[in-house]
């Protein structure tokens, strides 16, 4: 096996257990802000509070918390740990498109490059964040245990991220109205008919709403078809699910993926503190390898539109 670590930033959204189970010995806190103005380190195992707590409170008008990217002085001493101890080193990152995480990475493995000269860091923008970005972690970890290089391993997930897609409903639309992706009027009575907004990832690696929904079970079937166009190889698949305090639809959701796809394993988790700062509470989604993302999402937007359509008939 080839003597590199693969380090994550908190963005990733695995929990200690399966930072264990794939062998991530460490990862790169960002800081959370609370509403009353201090802050402390973002962490993926849910010690200063529940997830239920976090989200909850978000359901305020005025409450909302923000994260920041890590402190340059915590990436250099993460990287330099395993560097000292001889081992090569694979970061990847929250996605450039919404951090500079990945561009601090940049800069810390250059200037440690000169103190271990002998030593590899290479940096990924992941153009994704929480558990797609946990999907593509945990598949560089699978292709090191298989034998791949570290530079192998970087290019794996550099060709790869395109592939990752997101579908499911998110339903709080006054938390989208404080983060400014909403107005008050559609919020009111987007709220009042029950609608949901379905997003994938587009070829820059931003989430862009594909699709409107009157209601769970109906935003839930749309998923499940959207997914059935666009997923490859299911059964060879480990699947996230993943819920900003929507449990239930998660698991219900999860039952669906299962049934029609059969995947070699669903994962249900919250998305993490550093995300869910920025997502806020209502949203359940899948997260799964398909189809190249197209540009502009064009081919994604014509498989919504069929979905739309069938739906209403």
């Amino acid at each position: 096996m080839h003597d590199f670590v693969i380090i994550p930033d908190t963005s990733c959204d695995l929990n200690a257990e399966l930072r264990e189970r794939f062998d991530i010995p460490d990862y790169i806190h960002g800081m959370l802000y609370y509403p009353d103005g201090h802050c402390e380190p973002s962490d993926l195992d849910w010690q200063q509070m529940t997830p239920e707590f976090y989200y909850n409170s978000m359901k305020g008008r005025n409450i909302l918390y923000r994260t920041s990217t890590p402190l340059v002085g915590e990436t250099t001493e993460v990287f330099e740990k395993y560097l000292a101890a001889g081992k090569d080193v694979l970061s990847i990152s929250l996605s450039s498109g919404l951090s500079a995480s990945y561009s601090q990475c940049v800069s810390v493995a250059n200037d440690l490059r000169e103190k271990y000269p002998e030593r590899k860091i290479i940096c990924v923008d992941s153009k994704r964040y929480s558990t797609s970005l946990a999907l593509l972690v945990i598949s560089a970890c699978i292709k090191r245990s298989e034998g791949m290089s570290i530079e192998e391993v970087a290019a794996y997930i550099e060709n790869e991220r395109d592939y990752v897609h997101q579908m499911g409903p998110m339903d709080d639309l006054f938390f989208l109205v404080k983060t400014g992706r909403v107005n008050n009027f559609k919020a009111f009575f987007g709220s009042m008919i029950g609608l949901n907004l379905v997003a994938d990832f587009n070829d820059k690696g931003m989430a862009e709403v594909l699709g409107k929904f009157k209601g769970k079970v109906t935003a839930l079937n749309a998923t499940v078809k959207y997914v059935e166009k666009t997923i490859v190889n299911p059964e060879e698949q480990i699947i996230f699910v993943a819920h900003t305090n929507r449990e239930q639809a998660a698991q219900k959701l999860a039952e669906m993926i299962r049934e029609k796809f059969n995947p070699k394993e669903i994962i249900i988790q919250p998305v993490g503190m550093a995300c869910g700062a920025t997502i806020g509470p209502g949203l359940c989604a899948v997260f799964y390898k398909g189809t190249k993302i197209s540009e502009g999402l064009a081919s994604e937007r014509a498989i919504m539109d069929e979905i739309i359509a069938e739906l209403k008939a």
